[in-house]
């Protein structure tokens, strides 16, 4: 990764806040999402890690959809406005940007979890000595879980078999030289390296080109989970030579609760169509899907994976919201996203420093390892100070037993939604 500087000076005054917004090149973006009421004001909402607010051009996409099926009933698979024979193409060139891919290497598909038990079937092969899967510490659970079956499918023990790394005694996060001498070490014992790209709870960003280089080396597969990392920190999937990634859409993508999910299959293997799959009749080939040939012939590409009907509704909804990603571009909301936590971290330290209040963020300090996510590990008060701020508007996330995770998000947080979150948690320490 290339080292980061934040170059603004930081104050901790409601001046500096609003002249900082004011000179912010995306001040306009906040005005096309809905931002939820909180005694008739606006919160302060730094939950986009979880689920991101609602577009306001995503209600005229949807109702699109809806006019078409209430007209045209089956014929608007091929003929409404976007028909929904091919709607998983219409975001192919957004997501691929978003994550540095080439717009056949990405699908918007399914859920995360079914999708990375999909790909597991596909790239998780034990043979012999080579079958564990090493992941970082404290995985998301439902990402566990998806690994735990998949080597009970293969007739293996998943305490046998899973590599959970752990940082120091008195670390929170994992270093990247410790993560690749892990690998080193179970080299020849390790059948997937699968990671997320962004750990939910602390919020560290892994650095992925390494890991997947070193994964390599000792001639593994390598995957990750992008659920908290898509639409937050800059991808570069095909130049790192990922094998396969995952995500969810309705965190930093705001594509709605519970929407589509999507993959990443690289172009070695999604031009391969003899890699093992699960398969089904919406990834064939398209140009002779509707002949219901007998045999299976994927696409090109990881729209070979898919299993069923795209869904259109949820899918409207995405492309919505993409298309305020293309018109704002990863590089500069990553610009921005830099800044904003680097001021929160600021205003903390500042608050922490004049209180004598001994909270820590467990979020690595360096921007390249950290995209919007905060996390503040709390002393035993701090779920009653999360009860404050919630009371006060501030819509954070409590995990537990004592981290309070706030993102703020560069498409609609301020810097002055910043500066009051931290007059809310100075009061609300005291």
């Amino acid at each position: 990764m290339k080292t980061i500087e934040t170059k603004m000076k930081f104050e901790n005054n409601q001046k500096y806040a609003q002249e900082a917004d004011a000179q912010d090149p995306l001040k306009s973006f906040r005005s096309k999402f809905h931002i939820p009421q909180h005694k008739g004001k606006d919160c302060i909402y730094f939950t986009g890690n979880s689920l991101g607010l609602l577009p306001k051009n995503t209600e005229k996409a949807v109702l699109q959809e809806l006019e078409d099926w209430r007209k045209m009933g089956v014929e608007g698979h091929m003929n409404a406005k976007n028909p929904w024979f091919y709607y998983h193409n219409f975001v192919s060139d957004s997501l691929a940007k978003i994550v540095g891919a080439k717009p056949t290497e990405v699908v918007a598909m399914n859920s995360l979890t079914v999708n990375l038990n999909l790909m597991m079937v596909s790239f998780y092969q034990p043979n012999g000595n080579r079958k564990r899967i090493l992941v970082e510490n404290n995985p998301f659970p439902s990402d566990y879980y998806a690994i735990e079956q998949q080597i009970k499918f293969h007739g293996h023990d998943p305490e046998e078999c899973i590599i959970e790394l752990k940082p120091g005694s008195d670390e929170h996060s994992l270093s990247t030289t410790s993560i690749i001498k892990s690998i080193e070490k179970y080299g020849d014992e390790i059948a997937l390296v699968l990671i997320g790209g962004v750990n939910f709870y602390t919020g560290q960003f892994f650095d992925l080109e390494k890991i997947t280089t070193a994964a390599h080396d000792a001639g593994a597969f390598v995957g990750f989970d992008l659920a908290h990392a898509i639409g937050n920190v800059p991808l570069a999937l095909n130049n790192w030579g990922v094998d396969f990634a995952v995500w969810c859409t309705y965190k930093y993508l705001n594509s709605g609760p519970g929407s589509v999910g999507g993959a990443f299959v690289h172009e070695r293997h999604g031009n391969n169509p003899e890699l093992p799959r699960m398969s089904g009749w919406w990834g064939n080939d398209e140009e002779s899907r509707f002949e219901f040939p007998k045999n299976f012939e994927p696409q090109t590409g990881a729209a070979g994976w898919q299993m069923s009907n795209a869904p259109v509704l949820s899918l409207a909804a995405h492309k919505a919201a993409l298309e305020i990603f293309d018109e704002a571009g990863m590089q500069a909301l990553r610009e921005k996203s830099i800044q904003l936590t680097a001021y929160m971290e600021f205003i903390l330290k500042d608050i922490w420093k004049r209180s004598g209040v001994s909270f820590t963020v467990i979020t690595p300090k360096s921007p390249e390892e950290r995209g919007c996510q905060l996390s503040i590990l709390t002393g035993p008060d701090g779920k009653k100070i999360f009860e404050k701020l919630t009371a006060e508007g501030v819509v954070a996330d409590w995990r537990n037993p004592n981290v309070i995770r706030v993102a703020p998000v560069p498409l609609y947080n301020t810097f002055e939604d910043i500066y009051n979150f931290g007059r809310i948690i100075e009061s609300a320490s005291n």
